[in-house]
């Protein structure tokens, strides 16, 4: 499951912006002196590795799978490995999310919740960034605002390549 790409394109708005006033600033077209170039070039500099940061991001998945895990990229860089084994199936629900037009202002929002195994205990509690999603008693909430966009059809997709990997499994 992609992340969202188009909250990702906002957010790259104002480093692009910065990055753009440094580029001109460094090239000396609107303002003469060596304290103005620098100034362009270190914030040109800054605003590049924010930049470079949002698209390595844009590229991470929220979920994925590799070797029998699902990944989970719900806190930071490193996901989070979850055996696929524990995961029982996927399902569409909704939560309410404070991305309204004022900060008290609750929001109804897709989610993708994943049912786990009752009897995997150790894994019915993990931190994550509650901005992306929450992990607590055996169910795993991932917010819709913050992925490709939600529907059933993506919930059933996600449900039969889950059954896939764990028949797989089974094979080996």
């Amino acid at each position: 499951m992609r992340p969202n790409i188009r909250v990702m394109l906002l957010s790259m708005i104002p480093p692009v912006l910065l990055f753009l006033v440094g580029v001109v600033l460094a090239a000396g077209a609107c303002c003469d002196g060596p304290f103005f170039r620098w100034l362009g070039a270190g914030v040109a500099g800054i605003s590049g590795v924010v930049l470079g940061t949002f698209c390595y991001l844009s590229r991470l998945p929220r979920l994925a799978y590799r070797d029998g895990h699902l990944l989970l990229y719900l806190r930071s860089l490193d996901p989070i490995w979850l055996p696929v084994d524990v995961v029982e199936c996927f399902f569409l629900g909704q939560a309410s999310t404070k991305m309204g037009k004022h900060a008290d202002e609750d929001v109804e929002a897709s989610t993708v919740v994943v049912r786990l195994a009752e009897k995997a205990n150790e894994w019915h509690q993990r931190e994550v960034k509650p901005l992306l999603g929450r992990w607590c008693d055996g169910y795993i909430t991932i917010h819709g605002a913050w992925c490709e966009p939600l529907n059933v059809q993506r919930v059933v997709e996600l449900n039969h390549k889950l059954a896939e990997a764990k028949r797989q499994r089974s094979v080996r």
